[in-house]
């Protein structure tokens, strides 16, 4: 048996959006994939793995991850950012994917074995008003999902992240894909205080119509200030939320110290984070209750498990991203880690569209709101090079927010 890699590729294609993959190849034929997507700065990722990286893969020995990490880690020398992130974490994916295939095993048997028959999902409602938002809900549950976040329109804002009805350019749901194909990013305002009176009476209504027991999430997409945070935990108490998602910018550590002392609501974040260095204090002052990095933008698996690891210290438990901004190999390499860890919590859960299927094939399972990776050696994802031939890339950005003055606010 040899496990040297022979071959690194890296392909960008765009079914319904774009994504970035890498394929390693060793030199008795096992190959691995990973995910390197950026949403919005795919070619920086991609520049980054074929003009850097890719070559540096070349006679390594596919066995040597921690290795291969710290190597792709520290020899950069500026380390760290979302794009050096991203790219360490596709080598990392393609790196257990093949020691996977090598075993004949899946990687989360790899990383410990199973600590759980599958992995808890939740899925994503949205309403223009409460009948839409209802009806919404009720179709969530009726897909199986037996978790719900719940976001929606405001009066007095026209344009707002998260609810589905939006009009998209690309004719995918915005909720699942909010990047538009331009050459230019869609502006969508914003009015902190309209918000903060809508969104309880939002909650009130829902928790009326659908009992306490299902559990409810909301995410406040980084748009509060501290205060404002607090404000809205606080009025959601009523309301027992599994989590608020992103109620401040949480590159302010401090500030959670703050929101914390206000609010008994659970707090989750991490989503925009690449490195354990931006979430270690909040974990060990168990500022937050959920970690919502993502394995796709935090250096792959390799690191997330670490994460996790050190979470488990405090009480603190798995919030994964996970929408479609992360390909199928991204969401399967974070899925392995959230079957192993004794620390899970709630894993966020966006089917990808029929184009992007037929680019990337899973052996994932979604049953009675529980996701299974399955026994497929590796990741259990295989990547189709000619079909993806077929969508190239298409230039997209996220969308960016302005209040009412034209001032640029946090999207």
């Amino acid at each position: 048996m040899s496990t040297k890699i022979v071959n690194a590729e890296v392909f960008v294609t765009s079914p319904s959006r774009n994504f970035v993959t890498l394929r390693l190849t060793t030199d008795d034929g096992v190959v691995g994939i990973g995910d390197a997507t950026l949403n919005g700065r795919e070619l920086a990722v991609a520049s980054y793995l074929r003009d850097h990286v890719a070559q540096l893969m070349v006679g390594r020995d596919s066995r040597n991850i921690e290795d291969t990490w710290q190597f792709l880690y520290r020899a950069a020398y500026w380390r760290r950012g979302p794009v050096t992130m991203a790219a360490i974490a596709a080598v990392d994916m393609a790196l257990w994917d093949i020691k996977g295939k090598y075993a004949g095993m899946p990687v989360y048997d790899l990383l410990g074995g199973a600590s759980r028959r599958g992995c808890r999902a939740y899925g994503h409602a949205s309403g223009m008003d409460l009948e839409s938002l209802f009806d919404s809900i009720r179709y969530e549950m009726e897909e199986g999902y037996k978790s719900i976040r719940v976001q929606t329109s405001v009066p007095g804002i026209e344009k707002l992240y998260g609810v589905a009805a939006q009009a998209q350019s690309s004719g995918e749901r915005y909720d699942f894909e909010p990047a538009n194909r331009g050459s230019w990013p869609v502006e969508e305002d914003w009015d902190t205080r309209a918000y903060l009176r809508h969104v309880p009476t939002v909650f009130e209504a829902v928790r009326n119509e659908f009992g306490p027991d299902l559990p409810l999430l909301h995410d406040g997409h980084h748009r509060m200030t501290p205060r404002e945070a607090a404000q809205l935990g606080k009025s959601l108490e009523p309301y027992d939320l599994y989590w608020l998602e992103d109620c401040t910018p949480a590159e302010n550590q401090e500030a959670l110290r703050y929101v914390r002392s206000q609010t008994t609501t659970p707090l989750a974040i991490g989503e925009v984070f690449n490195s354990i260095y931006d979430i270690k204090d909040l974990i060990s002052e168990q500022l937050i209750d959920y970690v919502r990095c993502a394995s796709t933008h935090f250096g792959g698996i390799t690191q997330l498990k670490k994460v996790m690891n050190y979470a488990e210290m405090y009480q603190v438990k798995s919030g994964f991203h996970g929408p479609t901004d992360v390909s199928p190999i991204g969401f399967a390499a974070q899925l392995h880690v959230g079957m192993t860890i004794h620390n899970f919590g709630l894993q966020e859960y966006m089917p990808h569209s029929e184009k992007t299927k037929e680019v990337f094939t899973e052996s994932l399972a979604f049953e009675n709101g529980y996701l299974n990776p399955g026994e497929t050696p590796g990741l259990g994802v295989e990547f189709n090079a000619e079909a993806a031939e077929k969508y190239p890339y298409e230039q997209a950005y996220l969308p960016y927010n302005r209040l009412a003055d034209g001032t640029v606010h946090n999207w």
